[in-house]
């Protein structure tokens, strides 16, 4: 098995690709080893001294590490765990972790919000290791959670504002500013 890194915009974070399917549908982010229960892979990459976070997409894993080590010490072990995990058969995740929202339950500038981040946003957040969630819509403001690579990059304030604030003012007139969600 050969497995591609890549480097983030985050400098904490790398992006492993397995060269398989890591999620059928969806992402998911794990904050903490506390969260990462219902993933053997996840919990087996917690198990790595200096692992802070995992994000998991569709063809890929972010891994964010402690900002003191070095990731010419932590690479090889987190190649070592993706790979020990793919070759012992579990699942990645055994529980179904599907969140997804009844797009029929949003009106129609939630519909047009979401539709612009999965069309226009997503795509290109998932190629920096990342992920881009719609949490709310209110008073004109949308608020927006950043995961994977994406979760505490430096230039994550840089993305809201300066990009999707801009994309979506300009396709929905009832957006007046996007904000990170807490």
């Amino acid at each position: 098995m050969f497995i591609q890194t890549e480097q983030t915009p985050n400098p904490s974070t790398l992006k492993f690709l397995p060269g398989r399917v890591v999620m059928e549908k969806g992402t998911m982010d794990f904050a903490s080893v506390d969260t990462a229960t219902p993933s053997p892979l996840a919990k087996r990459l917690f198990a790595i001294e200096g692992v802070e976070r995992v994000f998991f997409g569709s063809d890929f894993v972010t891994v964010t590490k402690e900002a003191s080590l070095d990731w010419q010490i932590l690479k090889p072990s987190i190649l070592g765990g993706i790979m020990e995990h793919y070759t012992s058969g579990d699942p990645v995740v055994a529980e179904s972790g599907d969140t997804a929202v009844d797009a029929a339950d949003d009106d129609e500038v939630v519909a047009q919000i979401k539709e612009l981040l999965d069309t226009r946003v997503r795509p290109a957040v998932a190629q920096d290791g990342g992920d881009i969630v719609f949490k709310d819509f209110r008073d004109g403001v949308v608020y927006l959670h950043m995961q994977g690579s994406c979760s505490g990059c430096p230039s994550s304030t840089a993305t809201l504002k300066m990009g999707i604030e801009n994309l979506l003012k300009h396709y929905v007139p009832e957006v007046i500013e996007v904000q990170a969600a807490q």
